[in-house]
Formats: structure tokens, sequence, C-alpha cells
């Protein structure tokens, strides 16, 4: 036990801390929270082990709000001020017959053998005010050193919850971690069994971990593992595209894409996906050059597979798929100057809407800086330039869909059109306001009508 060591705990945590001790029992703060402490971070939640069996719990908190999660496995939720707090009985645990859970699990007294059950040392490790740290496995250490490693024998770990081998290269990219040696050859060699680990559960992991600071050098460090739950990456990995607009192999331009752009959940994984369709869409001409025309379509029915397999909400799964599918719309004039005409920007807004657009831009941005023939500070001005025009244009309050539009379908009923004439009369209308034809005003609308139809 480290006793010089002191960390700053929430009150309520230390109140529930002080209530264990003072009915007998050890109590601790352990895990995440001791790490994240550590690393100078705010923990996002505080766990709490103790030797409290889980009646015993019960009676020290009778007077607390308390929510029975999970007592056959000894925890116990704790509200207090309406933030809830896990407090668990020190255990081991029986066989991972389903890699996931526990057997059966059995309640004891000794905080180590508790925390030998752990996935990692990082997060093996606990502290109480009144002993300070307790970290067996070298916890901290491995924090100094930057390092992932397993708690005992990473393949015994991996084998109880395959979702750990992504957890490993998440804590890695999130941190800009290293991954100990003999935990990197365990979670290569048990990639596949992340196929037996439910979509919503590696979802959490490979989202978190594609906005990692360090996700570019975990992808490229690891994509038979990444292909293992994607397995449109392993023909990716090495692919030479052969076209002169590219200087880097396929992999290695998706992930100085990923890396090109916010750390953002659906830019990160569109970005990742955009041209998982090459492959299958190369063809190559007389002079040996690869072709990859109609890729977005293939790589867009790639990016919903991805999404079922995610479980990904429909929100998500539509913008992420949209994004995919439009990656390279072109955005520029025919002489290749940057298209920042009104009209031009209006029908994307109406195609796209602000977000999206948005969106697009900073894809663009990075797709061409990852085909290694053009610099950052060339396309960041052609960003700025894109950005700024939008701006502009969207400080005018445009029109540039049917609801903003000054008639409705009322007004072309009225005026003796019926059935899909209406529709198409106010689609034709909503183009001839984006094209600066018409202004948007009801009486100058409804005159136009009959030259538009």
């Amino acid at each position: 036990m480290n006793c010089e060591l002191i960390l700053q705990l929430p009150a309520p945590v230390a109140s529930l801390l002080a209530r264990l001790n003072g009915a007998g029992f050890s109590a601790y703060v352990v895990g995440g929270c001791v790490r994240d402490t550590l690393l100078g971070l705010q923990p996002h939640d505080w766990d709490i082990c103790t030797s409290a069996l889980p009646e015993q719990m019960q009676q020290v908190f009778h007077d607390l709000h308390t929510v029975e999660t999970g007592l056959k496995h000894g925890t116990l939720t704790v509200v207090v001020d309406h933030v809830p707090y896990e407090v668990t009985t020190f255990r081991v645990d029986g066989d991972y017959t389903d890699h996931r859970h526990p057997d059966s699990v059995h309640f004891v007294d000794n905080l180590t053998e508790d925390l030998a059950r752990r996935d990692f040392t990082v997060n093996a490790m606990a502290y109480s005010p009144e002993t300070g740290l307790a970290d067996p496995f070298h916890g901290r250490q491995d924090l100094s050193a930057n390092l992932i490693r397993c708690v005992g024998e990473a393949e015994k770990r991996f084998d109880e919850d395959a979702l750990r081998i992504l957890r490993a290269l998440r804590f890695a990219a999130v941190y800009d971690f290293a991954i100990e040696p003999s935990t990197s050859a365990a979670l290569r060699k048990m990639a596949p069994d992340l196929s037996r680990v439910a979509g919503e559960r590696i979802r959490e992991e490979l989202l978190k971990l594609l906005c990692g600071k360090a996700a570019g050098r975990i992808l490229r460090d690891y994509p038979e593992v990444l292909a293992e739950i994607i397995p449109e990456i392993r023909p990716m990995i090495g692919y030479d595209q052969q076209n002169h607009h590219h200087s880097y192999d396929l992999w290695e331009h998706t992930v100085r894409g990923v890396e090109g752009v916010p750390a953002d959940p659906v830019l990160r994984l569109t970005m990742l996906l955009h041209d998982t369709g090459k492959p299958a869409a190369r063809t190559t001409d007389e002079k040996g050059e690869g072709h990859y025309k109609g890729h977005p379509k293939i790589s867009e029915q790639i990016a919903r597979k991805t999404a079922d397999v995610l479980h990904l909400d429909n929100a998500f799964r539509d913008r992420l798929c949209n994004l995919v599918l439009h990656h390279d719309i072109p955005l520029r004039t025919d002489s290749g100057a940057i298209n920042t005409d009104r009209s031009f920007l209006l029908r994307r807004l109406n195609r796209f809407g602000e977000q999206d657009l948005r969106a697009i831009f900073l894809i663009h941005r990075s797709d061409r800086i990852a085909t290694g023939y053009t610099t950052a500070k060339r396309e960041d001005a052609r960003l700025q330039e894109r950005m700024a025009a939008l701006d502009a244009l969207l400080a005018e309050q445009p029109c540039f869909t049917l609801k903003n539009l000054a008639v409705n379908g009322r007004d072309l009923l009225a005026a003796g059109l019926k059935g899909k004439a209406v529709g198409e009369a106010l689609q034709l209308l909503l183009e001839a306001v984006m094209d600066g034809k018409v202004p948007n005003e009801k009486a100058a609308l409804l005159d136009a009508l009959p030259s538009l139809m």
C-alpha cells in the first residue's frame, strides 16, 4: 500500500467509503476512476469495492436510495444527489462459458484477489483515504510508462471476454499508450473471438478508439484486428491503388483520412469506410492505371452492412451512409476553382442540409490531403473559403427548402393545380428561387408559375 499518495475524492464518494469503514468493512474506489485521477483527468464514474457482503451493504446504506442492479454478482447501486455509485463486494470469478459473463462469482475478503480478475493493470488499482493506493500489479508503473498490459495471463483475460481485445486498442488510442508485447501478441492471436461479442458492445469501443488521439497509430498497427469487425478492411491492407492521384496504399490513405477529420464519431467512421468499395470497383486501363468508378456506392453498401453489425441508431446510420455515398461529390467548377456560387451552395444545402454540407467540406479536405499530392496549407485555405462563403450565405437566411418557400400546396391548389402537379410545381419554384430567377415572394412565385410548368 502507498499511504503517501492522496487522491481528492468527491464528497459523496468519501462519505460512502466512510460509512463502510465505520461499519467495520474495508472499502476502496477502484478501476477507471483511480486510473483517470492519477492521469490528472476527471473520472466519469466512481466505482467502489468493499469487503461487505451484499446484504451488509444494504444495511449500511439502508437510509439511502439504492438499486439492486446486480446483487448476485455483489453489486449494489447507491444513489446520492441523483448520482449513481456502484458498490461491489470483493469477488473472484468462475469460468466464462459465454466469453462475457462469469458463470459464478465467489465473494472474498481479499482486495488483491478481486483486483486479479480485472482486465488491465492500469484498471487494477484501488484507493482508500485510510490505507492509500493498492497496486499489486504495478498499474501505476505502467501508467508512467504509457503502457497497456493485461493482468496475469493475457490469453486468459481475452478468453474471458473478447471485448477486452478492442478495449486494449481503445485505451491505447485514447491515452496514446503502447500495448505491452505479450498483450499485443495475445490480442492479435485471439482477434477472431470478437465474432462472439454483441455489436452494440463493439460499437462503443470502436467509436471511442476512432476518436482517440492516437487512432491513426492503432489503425496502422492493428488493421487485421479491425478486419474481424469489418471484413472489407482486409483487402485494403497494403493495397496498391496504382493511380497517379494517390501516393499511398489504400489502407494508409484511409488512416490518414481518419486522422484528418475532427474527432467526431460520424466523421471518423465515414473516413474509415469511405473507400472500402475500391477493391471491388477497380478497373485497369491499357496503361495499368487503376480506376474506381462507382466505388462510393459500393462503400455505402458496406457502410449499411457495418451499421447493422454495430447496431447504429437510424440517425447515425443515415448520416454515415449519406456521407460515405457523397464523400467525393464535386465541389469545384469545371475550371477547377472553388465553387462558391450562390446557386451551387443553395442546391447543396437543399440536398444535404447545413450540418452534412459542412461535414462534406471537412471530408473533402481530409480526403485530398490523404492522397499525398496536396498540402494541408492549401486544403485549409480551400476549406476556409468554402466555410466563409457558406457562413455569408446563411447569414442572409436564404430559401433552400420547401418549408421556407413563400408559397405552399394550398396556394397552388387555389391557383388551380391538382394532384402530382402541385409537388412538381413547388419543386420548380424552389429551384427557380435558388437559381435567383424568381424572388421568394408569394405574388412573384405565382406569377412565374405558368412559365415554369
